[in-house]
Protein backbone atom coordinates (compact mmCIF):
# COMPACT_ATOMS: atom_id res chain seq x y z
CA UNK A 1 0.00 0.00 0.00
CA UNK A 2 1.47 3.39 -0.58
CA UNK A 3 2.14 6.13 1.65
CA UNK A 4 -0.78 8.11 0.68
CA UNK A 5 -3.61 5.45 0.91
CA UNK A 6 -2.38 4.29 4.37
CA UNK A 7 -2.06 7.93 5.52
CA UNK A 8 -5.79 8.19 4.20
CA UNK A 9 -6.89 4.79 5.89
CA UNK A 10 -5.35 6.20 9.37
CA UNK A 11 -7.45 9.77 9.38
CA UNK A 12 -10.60 7.55 8.43
CA UNK A 13 -9.58 5.69 11.44
CA UNK A 14 -9.13 8.94 13.20
CA UNK A 15 -12.52 9.89 12.49
CA UNK A 16 -13.92 6.67 13.91
CA UNK A 17 -12.27 7.26 17.10
CA UNK A 18 -13.73 10.56 17.09
CA UNK A 19 -17.41 9.86 16.30
CA UNK A 20 -17.36 7.11 18.68
CA UNK A 21 -15.97 9.64 21.49
CA UNK A 22 -19.01 12.17 20.57
CA UNK A 23 -21.36 9.34 20.86
CA UNK A 24 -20.12 8.26 24.12
CA UNK A 25 -20.42 12.22 25.88
CA UNK A 26 -23.97 12.23 24.34
CA UNK A 27 -24.44 8.96 26.28
CA UNK A 28 -22.71 10.38 29.51
CA UNK A 29 -25.17 13.20 29.49
CA UNK A 30 -28.28 10.92 29.84
CA UNK A 31 -26.69 8.88 32.65
CA UNK A 32 -25.85 11.67 34.46
CA UNK A 33 -29.29 13.57 33.66
CA UNK A 34 -30.46 9.72 34.73
CA UNK A 35 -28.30 9.90 37.77
CA UNK A 36 -29.52 13.16 39.16
CA UNK A 37 -33.25 12.71 38.59
CA UNK A 38 -35.52 12.03 40.70
CA UNK A 39 -37.03 9.20 38.94
CA UNK A 40 -36.03 5.90 41.58
CA UNK A 41 -38.13 4.70 44.17
CA UNK A 42 -37.79 5.59 47.76
CA UNK A 43 -36.24 3.84 50.28
CA UNK A 44 -33.53 1.84 47.90
CA UNK A 45 -31.16 0.56 50.46
CA UNK A 46 -27.98 2.00 49.43
CA UNK A 47 -29.13 4.13 46.63
CA UNK A 48 -27.32 7.19 47.05
CA UNK A 49 -24.01 5.11 47.21
CA UNK A 50 -24.80 3.25 44.12
CA UNK A 51 -25.49 6.62 42.14
CA UNK A 52 -22.59 8.07 43.86
CA UNK A 53 -20.11 5.38 42.14
CA UNK A 54 -21.93 5.28 39.25
CA UNK A 55 -21.35 9.57 39.11
CA UNK A 56 -17.37 9.02 40.56
CA UNK A 57 -17.17 6.53 37.52
CA UNK A 58 -18.40 7.96 34.71
CA UNK A 59 -16.12 10.91 35.63
CA UNK A 60 -12.98 8.72 35.51
CA UNK A 61 -14.48 7.32 31.51
CA UNK A 62 -15.23 11.15 30.86
CA UNK A 63 -11.47 12.22 32.03
CA UNK A 64 -9.96 9.50 30.18
CA UNK A 65 -11.36 10.03 27.32
CA UNK A 66 -10.47 13.45 27.40
CA UNK A 67 -6.61 12.05 27.34
CA UNK A 68 -7.18 9.94 24.79
CA UNK A 69 -8.39 12.53 22.46
CA UNK A 70 -5.42 14.98 23.24
CA UNK A 71 -3.50 11.50 21.88
CA UNK A 72 -5.78 11.59 18.99
CA UNK A 73 -6.05 15.19 18.00
CA UNK A 74 -1.48 14.71 18.50
CA UNK A 75 -1.63 11.54 15.84
CA UNK A 76 -3.67 13.44 13.61
CA UNK A 77 -2.24 16.61 13.34
CA UNK A 78 1.22 14.40 12.68
CA UNK A 79 -1.11 12.36 9.82
CA UNK A 80 -1.19 15.42 8.00
CA UNK A 81 2.64 15.96 8.20
CA UNK A 82 3.80 12.61 7.13
CA UNK A 83 3.09 13.10 3.73
CA UNK A 84 5.70 15.47 3.08
CA UNK A 85 8.60 13.46 4.68
CA UNK A 86 10.00 10.35 2.95
CA UNK A 87 10.76 9.06 5.35
CA UNK A 88 9.95 5.63 6.13
CA UNK A 89 10.78 5.38 9.83
CA UNK A 90 8.24 8.27 10.01
CA UNK A 91 5.68 5.55 8.83
CA UNK A 92 6.51 2.97 11.24
CA UNK A 93 6.33 5.29 14.18
CA UNK A 94 3.19 6.88 13.02
CA UNK A 95 1.73 2.99 12.75
CA UNK A 96 3.00 2.40 16.10
CA UNK A 97 1.35 5.56 17.43
CA UNK A 98 -2.30 4.51 15.91
CA UNK A 99 -1.85 0.74 17.40
CA UNK A 100 -1.19 2.30 20.30
CA UNK A 101 -4.24 4.84 20.49
CA UNK A 102 -6.33 1.58 19.24
CA UNK A 103 -5.58 -0.21 22.44
CA UNK A 104 -6.67 2.65 24.64
CA UNK A 105 -9.61 3.91 22.47
CA UNK A 106 -11.19 0.07 23.07
CA UNK A 107 -10.44 0.00 26.58
CA UNK A 108 -11.99 3.14 27.49
CA UNK A 109 -14.77 2.50 25.20
CA UNK A 110 -15.41 -1.29 26.42
CA UNK A 111 -14.83 -0.08 29.93
CA UNK A 112 -17.74 2.57 29.19
CA UNK A 113 -19.93 0.03 27.70
CA UNK A 114 -19.34 -2.19 30.88
CA UNK A 115 -20.22 0.51 33.11
CA UNK A 116 -23.50 1.69 30.99
CA UNK A 117 -24.56 -2.10 31.21
CA UNK A 118 -24.04 -2.23 34.99
CA UNK A 119 -26.22 1.28 35.45
CA UNK A 120 -29.12 0.79 33.49
CA UNK A 121 -28.75 -3.21 35.13
CA UNK A 122 -29.59 -1.37 38.73
CA UNK A 123 -31.54 1.50 37.97
CA UNK A 124 -33.77 -0.12 35.50
CA UNK A 125 -35.36 -2.14 38.42
CA UNK A 126 -35.89 0.51 40.63
CA UNK A 127 -37.18 3.63 38.64
CA UNK A 128 -40.40 4.86 39.10
CA UNK A 129 -43.35 3.87 37.50
CA UNK A 130 -45.24 7.41 36.68
CA UNK A 131 -47.64 5.55 34.59
CA UNK A 132 -51.47 5.99 36.17
CA UNK A 133 -53.18 2.17 36.42
CA UNK A 134 -55.31 1.64 34.08
CA UNK A 135 -58.64 0.40 35.72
Amino acid sequence: MDKENQVAQLHWKVQQWKLHFQLMDDEIVFINQLLNSNAFKPNIPNLFEHLMDYKTRLEKINSRSETIRTQISTHENNLGGISDKSESSSGLNINKKNDQIQVEVDACLGDFQNLKSEIFNYTGGILLNNNPERK
